[in-house]
Parts: structure tokens; C-alpha cells; sequence
């Protein structure tokens, strides 16, 4: 016997979804009561398939709404259906795919992916058999009600349909697939190419089998008229070029025409698939040769894409100048995250280099448009085109650049403006000598009576920043930083976010020399504090953060500190402990507090109660949901970071100032839960903190290292590279203050308080500097704590000697002069010492990292001088000449100078 509703039940669903469409708050808890209550009886379930395939006296919403309930029903609890229930659902599916209305089609498709989701391609085998005979229906609703079912299966399920688990059903479906690029119907072609093209990033064999048939056929479909095929079509084109280069070279010409007709298709979803042809394009290394020629046509295509459409400027509000006043919706407000402290060396020649990280943030201005589209594409594509061709782009664009940056048009304008901050990186070389004319014209662009031509060129100008600093600061520095002061007090929110952003990239360009300009910088920071909305003040604490970092103790004066720090603690004492604002804030502090140094001593004590506490409460929450996990949330670890990371800041600020506060303080029991909690970002600020309060005050740590060093020990794995990094350097400011705290003990007998966690440490140490692949900064850090540990444990690092000296000097002769390096020289002197045989192979390589000392202390040039002569003496004059014959000109110049060698 089939199923069949009871008629009185039926009229209860029937009543229950009418219900639910009402706007009415009180009716929709009714409902979802309701419904909690209908989810009891197993049947519950055929009612609502009842009405969704058969019931077609109801309206098309009602009926969907139901298979929709359905649906999550099926991903809430299928697993407890009972069997007849499920092949009923299953059973009504696949009879009704072919339903008459398009809504209930896609209804019903969507309900079979989820029932697949479920783990269900493997217990109902006659899916996708059924599904891809249907596809041969005379009947179009059947045939594209399959399609659709079809289509988000393989969205949903793409790797499974290529596994063995399922006897390979792709070699029947791909070529199956293939032959509906020629059906008559648009929609079923548009599907076909939609299947197919789910499996091209994996590289599905049966795919790959046939990737000429399906290449032959898109090219067969390049000018259809619909545009939806169009679409997918150079969809499909984007994806090859990734997987299957080989395929398209023979052809590239002809699709590189076909591409830039497509960029400037007139439906934006087709031109903006199209667009992203030549993002791919340009990371390919065959992107110069095939592309030179065809740059005439593209770069006015690209720049044209660049203007805003009329749909973007009603979107951005472009034609609304003052709306500083308007409070932010809160779901404008993009989720921040908190990057935890990592600590890094000083280079010769520059600052900390940050190479690993690279910026992702630097992305063209209309975030609050955050889909992707045409403009951006379009602006990215020239980005990295720029990137690639170098100054080869500029005759192509600059006959274009003047036309659109002098537009009376300001859409027109705003795009010029635009092209020129996208291709600033790239073509900077070749832009050279026209800035010392453009800046001018730009600079007056920010005073632009339109917002959204203000708002582009405070971005562009922050992309010349790093030319604008390296002339003389009257020429362009001064007038650029006038103007955007003026424009982060700008009336409009958009133009605010868009200066404070460009200010902030300027102080990292400019750092001390914005030191003169100073207090004019802070009276229009502070100023805006009163003036800004809710997200704007997030990006205002970055812009205060990242001057201090800039300028460092600079901003350590009296008239600085009473400008800076009323408003920033009115704000600290204003948010409460839960509330997110607090991340931004406290790494705006941390910077401060690192930059002030004593300057910041009356504000501490309020400041590091407060991250203990933050410290405290987010463990103690972390306990109790680890307990009881129905019964708790799980906490926001990143309080705790944040919190972590401006401790950090002031030990490194207040140095020895700190002692007071962390003796009145339990912050070294929670630094002991901290290092052993299961999230990376935790472990990687707590030794941050733990390197931080060895140095600042070491007596309060000193206790501890019986417990933490097993620890440290454990993060010494390359997996997590910033914990390796983080623990790696605290391992070696603990061993230099072991060291020190021996020497005065115990008038510097040998052995060390140190000895016995060498064999803690020491193998790891010595196997990630042996490692392929690891990154530059955990190379120097691990050097540095490898040349620490021997400084004060000679004995025991020695006989390792040869196992890392090669990669501990390459690691660190590109170091600037500084105590760490200088620690770790005198280790490594120290090491040679009791064991010279391991230095014997790799001379020549501690010869060069000798080199790369500018000026030495005495004592460790005297130590360089008695190896060097030592080896010297120990070869003898002749074996000396032989060897030193394989170094450089430049080093063997600077040894003989340096060391008379």
C-alpha cells in the first residue's frame, strides 16, 4: 500500500506553512514550535513531500516552502528516518523532477543533493543512473529538472563521483555530458557545461580522457547567444588555462581574441569571467610571449572596465558627499584579525624584513562593495599585468592616462586615478620621471568636490608613498601630508576610511621623518577621535598604532603623551571586556606602550590588570566549555592574544618598570596554561611574552623554567613556524639570562644553571636549521639560540659543532650588527674553542660570517682574530695561501683589513 496523508493532518502542515510566510515575530515562534512538536511523528516528513510533488492545487511558494523545511529536516536528522519514510522522499524525487514549474524543479533538486550529502550516492545506486537516463526525456521540464539535480550534485559532491566508492560513474557521465553542449535549449546547455566543468580543477580522468572533445565543443559554443553559456563558457576557458595549458597553447591566439571580446560583453556576469582570464593568464610563465601582442587591445579594454558602473555608484551612495554623522550599521563592520606578535631580526640595509607575510590588505578602496566585480577585476588584472610587463605597459597606457585624468567627467577621472595607483608597483621604474608633475595633480585631486574621487586618490598617492619619501620632504612629503590630514577630517565616512588607510601606509614609508610634523599629526588624530563613527575608529587606532611604530621613542615627550593618551584611555575605560572593539585598540596600546617606554609608566597599571584579567577569564571559559560543552559557548581565544601581545608590549617598553606589576600579578601561572593550550595563535603570543619578561624582569621567571623548558621543547616543531620561531627565540633569552645570573653567582666557575635542558633543545635546534625550505626568520632565530646556548653551555653544544655551523653562518651574515648577533658570535667563538675539528670543513663559511661584522666590540674582534690566526698558524703559511685563494675578492680584501690575515 502507497502512503497516504490523513486529511486532517494535511490541513495542520498546510495551516503551519501558510503561518510561516507571515512577517509577524509572535507567528513565527508559534511556528517554530509547531514545528518541533510535528517533528516527533515520523510521518511528519511525508506530509511535507506530499505537498511539495503532489498537493498542485497550492501555490508554488507554499509547496516550496515545504520541500525547503523538508530539507533541513533531512540535514538535521536523516540518519533517523525511519527506511519506508526515506524511499518515499527518495522515491517522490526522482518521479517529480520533471514538474512543470521551474521553482518546484529546483526545489526538488536541491532536496536530492542534500539527501546526497548525507553520505546517500553510496545507498542509493539508482541516482545517477536514473537521473542521467532521464536526461534523454522528450519532455524539457524532465530533462532540465535532471540537469538541475544533476548540476548540484556534482557542485556538492565532485571528489566522491571521481572515487572508487561508487564504481566510477563519471566515465559514463562526462561523455554523456559532452553530447548536451548541442542541445537546442540555452538552460540545458548552460547545465551540461556547468557539470563538466566542476571536475577541470581536479583533473577528473574521465575528464582528462576527453579534454579534447570538451575544448572542441567550447569553442564550438564561443558565440552563443545566450549569455548565461557565454559565461560558463569562459568559466571553463579560466579553469584550463590553470590545469590544462598544453591543451590551449596551439589555440591561444584565437582565444585570446575571443577573450577580449568577452571582457567588454555587454552582460557584466559574462565580461567579469572573462576578466579573470587575464588574472590567470599573467601567473603563467608562457603569459610575456603569448601576450606582447596583444597588449594594444587589452590595456584600453582593462582601464575602460575600471570605471564605476551607474549600478556602483548607486550602491556607494556616490552622489551623497556628507555623512559623517550617519551612524555605521554594525554589519558593515568587517571582522578584524588579530596578527599575533612574531619576533624578527634587523637586516643590513632596511628595516625587519617582512618578506614571509606579505600584505593582503593593500587591495583597491571600494571594500564596502565587497563583491567581486568588473572594476576590480579589472584594476587586479592591470595590477599584475603591470607586474609582469614592467615599463613594456606604459606606451600602451600613458597616450590613455592623460585623456582620463584631466576628464571633465569625474567618473572618467576616478578611473584614471585609479589605473595609476593599480600600476604603480609594476611600472614604477618607468613612472619616475613623470611623478614629479603627476603628485601635484593628484594632491589636488583630495580637495576633489567628489567623495569618490577624493576617497581613489588618497589610495593611489599611498602607493607612490615610498617615491614621495625618498625626495626632499618640501618637494612632495609636506604638501601630501597637509592633505591628508585634512582629508581624514574629511565630512565624508568613505573618504575618512580611504586617508586614515593611506596615512598609515605614509608613517610606515616615512617613519622619523615625520618626527618635525609630529604635533600637528596628533591634534588631527585626536581630532577625528571625537568626529568618527564606528568603523572608521577601528581603522584610526591603526593608523595611531602603526605612527608609533613609526616614530618609536620620538613620541616619548611630555606635550606628545598629554595630546595622545586622555582620548585612548577614555576609549579603554568606555569598552567593556567583551566587546571586540578591544582587539584594535589593544594593538594600537601595545604599540604605544612599546614606543613610549617610561613615557607610558602612569597608564600601566590600569592597562595590565586589565589583560590579565582578559587572560584569566577567557581560560577559566575555555575550562568550562572543555567541561561541559552543551552547557558553555566557546570563548574568543583572540581576547586572550590581544591581551598576551600588549603584555608583551609593555615588558618591552617598561623593561625592568614592569617588575612590580607582574610580582603582583599571577600571570605566570597562566603563561604556564597559555604555552600548553591546543590553538597555535596562543602558544605562538605566550612566548612572545614569556622572551619578553625573561629580558624585562627574569628573577620572577627564573622559578619556572624547570616547568617551561619541557615546553619550549616541544614547540620546536617547523609545522606551526611562528610558535618554532616564537619558543625558539624565548629558549635563547632564557639561556643568556641563566648565563648571566651563573656568572655572578658563582664567579663564573664553568657549567651553568642552563646544563641541564640543552638536551631538551638542542636536536631540534640543530635538525629545523638543517631543514629544507624553512623560512628565513626561523633560520636566524634558530641560529642566534644555537650560538646563545653554546655561549653559555660550551661543553654540551660543541660537539655538535659540525652538524650546523655551514647553515648557522649562511643564516647569519646577512644580520645587521646588534646584541643578539653579537651573543651568538661569542658562542660560536666560544664552541670552536673546545672543539676546533668541527669548524675545520667549513672554515671558509666562518670566515665569510666573520666578514659580515661591520665594528665588532673589542673583545669579540680579539676573539675573531686569535681563530683566524689560530687556523692560520695551525696550516701553515703555504696551506694558508691554497685556502684563502677560493675567497671572494671583497672578503679576502676586508679579512686582511680587518684582521691582517
Amino acid at each position: 500500500m502507497e502512503w497516504q496523508p490523513d486529511e486532517q493532518g494535511l490541513q495542520q502542515v498546510l495551516q503551519l506553512l501558510k503561518d510561516s510566510q507571515s512577517p509577524n515575530t509572535a507567528t513565527q515562534r508559534a511556528v517554530q514550535q509547531k514545528l518541533e512538536q510535528l517533528n516527533q511523528f515520523p510521518d511528519f516528513n511525508n506530509y511535507l513531500i506530499f505537498v511539495l510533488t503532489r498537493l498542485k492545487t497550492e501555490d508554488e511558494p507554499t509547496r516550496s516552502l515545504s520541500g525547503l523545511i523538508l530539507k533541513n529536516n533531512v540535514k538535521a536528522h536523516y540518519q533517523n528516518f525511519p527506511p519506508a519514510v526515506a524511499d518515499f522522499i527518495k522515491q517522490e524525487c526522482l518521479n517529480n523532477i520533471g514538474d512543470p514549474s521551474p521553482l518546484i524543479r529546483a526545489t526538488i533538486g536541491i532536496l536530492i543533493t542534500t539527501i546526497t550529502s548525507k553520505g546517500e550516492l553510496q545507498t542509493w545506486p539508482e541516482l545517477l543512473p536514473q537521473l542521467c537516463n532521464l536526461l534523454n526525456s522528450e519532455d524539457y521540464n524532465t530533462c532540465e529538472g535532471s540537469f538541475g539535480a544533476l548540476q548540484k550534485i556534482c557542485e556538492d559532491s565532485s571528489e566522491l563521483l571521481e572515487s572508487d566508492a561508487l564504481n566510477r560513474p563519471l566515465n559514463i557521465m562526462i561523455p554523456k555530458f559532452l553530447q548536451f553542449f548541442k542541445h537546442c535549449s540555452p538552460k540545458i546547455r548552460s547545465h551540461a557545461i556547468a557539470c563538466v566543468n566542476q571536475f577541470i580543477i581536479g583533473r577528473a580522468q574521465a575528464l582528462m580522457d576527453n579534454i579534447d572533445t570538451f575544448i572542441e565543443s567550447l569553442f564550438a559554443l564561443a558565440t552563443d547567444e545566450d549569455s548565461e553559456v557565454r559565461k560558463n563558457v569562459c568559466r571553463a576557458l579560466v579553469m584550463l588555462l590553470e590545469v590544462r595549458i598544453d591543451r590551449l597553447i596551439p589555440h591561444m591566439h584565437s582565444i585570446i581574441q575571443y577573450m577580449l571580446q568577452r571582457t567588454q560583453d555587454p552582460d557584466e556576469n559574462v565580461s567579469l569571467e572573462a576578466c579573470e582570464f587575464w588574472l590567470t593568464l599573467a601567473e603563467q610563465p608562457i603569459c610575456k610571449e603569448v601576450l606582447s601582442g596583444h597588449l594594444v587591445q587589452l590595456i584600453p579594454i582593462l582601464v575602460n572596465g575600471m570605471k564605476y558602473s551607474e549600478i556602483d555608484i548607486i550602491l556607494l551612495k556616490g552622489d551623497v558627499e556628507e555623512d559623517e554623522a550617519v551612524p555605521d550599521s554594525e554589519q558593515d563592520i568587517k571582522p578584524r584579525f588579530h596578527k599575533s606578535r612574531t619576533v624578527t631580526l634587523q637586516h643590513e640595509g632596511g628595516e625587519g624584513e617582512e618578506g614571509e607575510d606579505v600584505d593582503e590588505d593593500d587591495d583597491d578602496d571600494d571594500d564596502t562593495l565587497s563583491d567581486w566585480n568588473l572594476r576590480k577585476c579589472s584594476a587586479a588584472a592591470l595590477d599584475v599585468l603591470a607586474n609582469v610587463f614592467r615599463d613594456e605597459l606604459l606606451p600602451h597606457l600613458l597616450p590613455l592616462l592623460k585623456g582620463l585624468l584631466f576628464s571633465p567627467d569625474w567618473v572618467i577621472k576616478e578611473s584614471g586615478i585609479l589605473v595609476l595607483g593599480a600600476i604603480a608597483e609594476g611600472c614604477m621604474q618607468g613612472m619616475v620621471p613623470y611623478l614629479p608633475e603627476l603628485l601635484p595633480h593628484l594632491i589636488a585631486c583630495l580637495c576633489d568636490k567628489k567623495a569618490l574621487v577624493r576617497s581613489i586618490a588618497c589610495w593611489t598617492l599611498s602607493r607612490y608613498a615610498h617615491w614621495v619619501v625618498s625626495q626632499p620632504p618640501d618637494s612632495h612629503l609636506k604638501p601630501l601630508m597637509t592633505e591628508l590630514l585634512k582629508r581624514i577630517l574629511d565630512g565624508n565616512k568613505r573618504v575618512q576610511e580611504a586617508a586614515c588607510s593611506a596615512f598609515a601606509t605614509l608613517e610606515e614609508e616615512a617613519c622619523t621623518e615625520l618626527v618635525p610634523y609630529l604635533s600637528f599629526i596628533l591634534d588631527t588624530l585626536v581630532f577625528a577621535f571625537g568626529k568618527y563613527q564606528h568603523k572608521n575608529l577601528l581603522i584610526l587606532y591603526d593608523a595611531i598604532g602603526t605612527l608609533a611604530d613609526s616614530v618609536g621613542h620620538h613620541l616619548n615627550q611630555p606635550e606628545y603623551i598629554q595630546k595622545l593618551m586622555p582620548p585612548l584611555i577614555a576609549k579603554w575605560n568606555e569598552l567593556k571586556d567583551e566587546d571586540k572593539d578591544l582587539f584594535p585598540l589593544l594593538e594600537c596600546l601595545s604599540s604605544v606602550a612599546t614606543a613610549l617606554q617610561s613615557g607610558f609608566l602612569p597608564y600601566c597599571e590600569p592597562v595590565y590588570q586589565r589583560c590579565v584579567t582578559l587572560v584569566q577569564k577567557t581560560l577559566a571559559q575555555a575550562m568550562m566549555y572543555n567541561q561541559h560543552p552543551d552547557q558553555y559557548e566557546a570563548p574568543d581565544k583572540d581576547f586572550m592574544i590581544v591581551a598576551l601581545d600588549l603584555l608583551s608590549g609593555l615588558a618591552e617598553g617598561l623593561g625592568a618598570s614592569v617588575d612590580q606589576l607582574v610580582a603582583r600579578s599571577n600571570i605566570m601561572t597562566l603563561l604556564f596554561q597559555c604555552m600548553q593550550d591546543p590553538m597555535p595563535e596562543v602558544r605562538q603570543s605566550s612566548f612572545a611574552l614569556l622572551g619578553d619578561l625573561t629580558k624585562a624582569c627574569f628573577p620572577h621567571v627564573k622559578p619556572c623554567i624547570a616547568e617551561f623548558m619541557p615546553i619550549l621543547g616541544l614547540n620546536l616543531n617547523p609545522e606551526f613556524i611562528s610558535v618554532c620561531n616564537n619558543a625558539t627565540w624565548a629558549i635563547g633569552e632564557i639561556a643568556m639570562q641563566m648565563g648571566r645570573t651563573d656568572k655572578k653567582d658563582e664567579g663564573d666557575c664553568s657549567g651553568s644553571d642552563m646544563q641541564p635542558y640543552v638536551g631538551l633543545v638542542l636536536n631540534n635546534l640543530v635538525e629545523i636549521i638543517n631543514r629544507p625550505n624553512t623560512p628565513k626568520t626561523l633560520l636566524e632565530n634558530t641560529a642566534i639560540t644555537i650560538g646563545r646556548l653554546g655561549y653559555v653551555c660550551p661543553q654540551e653544544v660543541s660537539p655538535m659543532l659540525q652538524q650546523f655551523i655551514r647553515p648557522w653562518c649562511t643564516s647569519l651574515r646577512n644580520i645587521r650588527d646588534n646584541e643578539e648577533k653579537d651573543s651568538a658570535f661569542r658562542g660560536i667563538c666560544m664552541m670552536i674553542g673546545v672543539n676546533p675539528a668541527g669548524v675545520v670543513q667549513d672554515f671558509i663559511f666562518f670566515c665569510d660570517a666573520v666578514a659580515s661584522w661591520v665594528s665588532p666590540k673589542d673583545d669579540l674582534r680579539d676573539m675573531f682574530y686569535k681563530i683566524l690566526h689560530g687556523f692560520k698558524d695551525q696550516v701553515g703559511e703555504e696551506n694558508w695561501q691554497q685556502f684563502s685563494e677560493q675567497f671572494p675578492p671583497l672578503l679576502k680584501e676586508r679579512l686582511s683589513a680587518c684582521y691582517g690575515v
